[in-house]
């Protein structure tokens, strides 16, 4: 279990400086210099959607293809090649170069959203269904405090005189600091993924008669007698599609925040500094909410967040200094890590167990859906207003719509849906 929620730690390094802190400055900044801020914003917004999509369009095949053959983890260890290759592969962009930044970025998301599918296919695996809610809480916050530490040493590198010290030797600027950072985020990440692949055992493989023996094709025969037989797992989907909307938003917020704020003028040490809180503070409150996820239930605990980001997307409407920007990253930071992890542990609760990674890659696909639609909205409102305060306005929708949703689903029963299944 420790093993596991390493991992967490290790591609938590690209979550934080790639996704969410330094990449979307220097992207504004340095790669898009030339064009108008909210066209920036704007672009990197799309860059993110398309990103999205290429894993939307293979996760649930890669899945049902990883429980076929048995092969999770060297699914897992594939697709996060790819996205460590093309992270260290950023430190050659340049200034102007926006299109290399957006291509780059779009094949290294792509293998970091393709491996979590298997990494988070392993949960039910590692954890009974009596632990599963700690176990996936314990990961993120191991999640927020490596990417945290990461982030700091970066910010140490970017920006040295906010701790007092003097430029490195060798890094003139804090542009080739910033790209020095993503080449960081790659080694950080393949290092912490290691303890995964050596202690976490390959679940074992569960084949269903008449199947193919081709893992491409028996991948496609399983989604079909899934779709086929989606009725059994009606509360599953139906928790799916209130996870596709209200995470629609949080993701919005994570991948949009530092571009935001840096449009409207906040300074770039205000805003990685407030990721970097985030990153701490996060670790207390996820371990929080594993806890009162053992006496409210998962389903109650998530309705909490929900209404905190409602509260988080109202502030950032009205959002004109950089106080204002960290006393909204210190509300994301109570309840981003606990959101997260119980939508995982939740669904890993009512996914078949012989069919987790297949599952998993419909849960991915859910979120990527929300990686999609999110940013797109956000930055077509902000592109067509000419501002993106505009569209922060949508996240609520989103957030109220997912919460009725999700009150909808029997969490009991699909429970039980996958304990028929053979979930032990």
């Amino acid at each position: 279990m420790r093993a596991w929620c390493l991992y967490d730690w290790a591609n938590s390094a690209f979550a934080t400086t790639v996704m969410a802190a330094v990449f979307p400055v220097y992207y504004g900044a340095v790669a898009a210099r030339g064009l108008e801020p909210a066209t920036a914003t704007s672009y990197w917004g799309y860059t993110n959607t398309v990103g999205m999509i290429f894993t939307a369009l293979v996760a649930p095949a890669l899945g049902a293809m990883a429980d076929h053959s048995g092969l999770r983890k060297r699914f897992l260890f594939i697709f996060a090649g790819l996205g460590i290759l093309f992270t260290a592969a950023m430190i050659t962009i340049g200034t102007g170069e926006w299109k290399k930044a957006s291509v780059l970025y779009v094949l290294a998301l792509f293998g970091w959203s393709a491996a979590n599918i298997f990494y988070d296919s392993l949960l039910p695996h590692v954890a009974g269904p009596g632990r599963i809610d700690r176990v996936s809480s314990r990961g993120y916050a191991l999640g927020y405090l490596g990417g945290g530490i990461l982030l700091a040493l970066n910010i140490v590198i970017i920006q040295p005189g906010l701790v007092g010290l003097e430029r490195f030797p060798g890094i003139p600027d804090a542009q080739s600091a910033s790209r020095l950072s993503f080449f960081s985020a790659a080694l950080w990440w393949a290092f912490f993924s290691i303890p995964l692949f050596r202690h976490v055992e390959e679940p074992p493989v569960a084949t269903a008669a008449g199947e193919s023996g081709n893992p491409f094709l028996a991948g496609f025969q399983r989604i079909g007698r899934t779709l086929r037989d989606i009725r059994r797992y009606r509360e599953l989907f139906k928790f799916l599609v209130a996870f596709w909307l209200y995470n629609d938003g949080i993701t919005s917020i994570i991948i949009m925040a530092a571009i935001f704020g840096q449009e409207i003028g906040i300074g770039q040490e205000h805003l990685v500094g407030a990721i970097l809180m985030v990153q701490f503070v996060g670790i207390p409150f996820t371990i929080l909410f594993g806890r009162i996820a053992g006496r409210l239930g998962a389903k109650r605990s998530l309705y909490i967040t929900l209404f905190a980001y409602c509260l988080i997307a109202i502030g950032g409407y009205f959002v004109q200094e950089a106080l204002h920007f960290w006393l909204l990253a210190l509300a994301v930071a109570a309840v981003q890590g606990g959101s997260q992890a119980l939508s995982r542990s939740l669904f890993g609760r009512m996914a078949p167990r012989a069919k987790t990674a297949e599952f998993f890659g419909f849960y991915d696909v859910s979120s990527k859906f929300a990686g999609i639609v999110g940013p797109f909205l956000f930055a077509t409102v902000g592109l067509l207003s000419g501002s993106s305060r505009n569209g922060i306005l949508v996240l609520i929708v989103l957030f109220l719509a997912g919460g009725v949703l999700l009150s909808l689903v029997d969490e009991r029963k699909g429970e039980e849906g996958a304990k028929a299944e053979g979930y032990s």
